[in-house]
């Protein structure tokens, strides 16, 4: 179901997509602002708030990747990444930048819609009632899995719509090995070996903000040939 407070950010060069995504989304329920470069799209993120951004990789300019990475310095706003069929290192390169999705050109707008959804209704709840919290340590880390929250000492640890995402359903499962079509098909994914190669990207990110030695994870561990399982202390 459609979160009918939320806005939306579409990004794009090309004013009839830009358009047509525009009427598309709001006959669905969203507020949406458009903007027609990256230089645009920094004017209105400086002076607004928004749920989720949908953003163009090909633009004049700045391109999609590097305003994805400016945006995740201060942002965990989810982003969604538009991209040409076949611009594989594209998206691998957005992931990386701090991208939760992606979506090739040319596309179905109701799938667009659906992985908007999708993305939002997986988001924390930030009014979720008060309780006592229940907490996974990690070494230095601590989670709190009843707020979606990562904490290190007294520092709020950002995480993006994806690794927030992740965070709960490993959480859930803590000790468990979850393989990579499990994790691509509780994230809402098509199947595929294209979203599982992005699962592998996300899980890369995460250990960057759980693990002393990323290159040696010690909690959010690889099990060969079941998949990916968090280890709390």
């Amino acid at each position: 179901m459609t979160d009918p407070d939320a806005h939306l950010l579409i990004v794009d060069d090309d004013e009839r997509i830009r358009g047509l995504l525009q009427k598309f989304l709001i006959r669905h329920g969203f507020l949406v602002s458009a903007a027609r470069d990256a230089a645009h799209a920094r004017r209105l993120l400086d002076g607004l708030e928004f749920d989720m951004i949908v953003l163009d990789v090909m633009m004049p300019g700045e391109d999609g990747i590097s305003l994805t990475r400016a945006i995740r310095e201060t942002s965990t706003t989810p982003i969604m990444l538009l991209t040409a069929r076949g611009e594989t290192e594209d998206r691998i390169k957005g992931l990386e930048a701090g991208a939760d999705d992606y979506l090739a050109k040319p596309f179905e707008p109701k799938e667009l819609l659906l992985r908007i959804n999708a993305i939002l209704r997986r988001m924390p709840d930030t009014r979720a009632e008060e309780a006592a919290p229940k907490l996974l340590s990690l070494g230095p880390i601590r989670y709190d899995i009843e707020r979606g929250e990562m904490w290190k000492g007294e520092d709020l640890v950002r995480l993006t719509a994806t690794e927030s995402q992740l965070m709960r359903i490993f959480s859930a499962r803590p000790g468990e090995a979850l393989s990579r079509a499990k994790l691509v098909e509780e994230l809402g994914r098509d199947k595929g070996q294209a979203q599982e190669r992005a699962v592998d990207v996300q899980i890369t990110r995460l250990r960057r903000k759980i693990e002393s030695d990323p290159k040696q994870p010690r909690y959010l561990q690889t099990v060969r040939g079941a998949g990916y399982m968090l280890a709390p202390d």
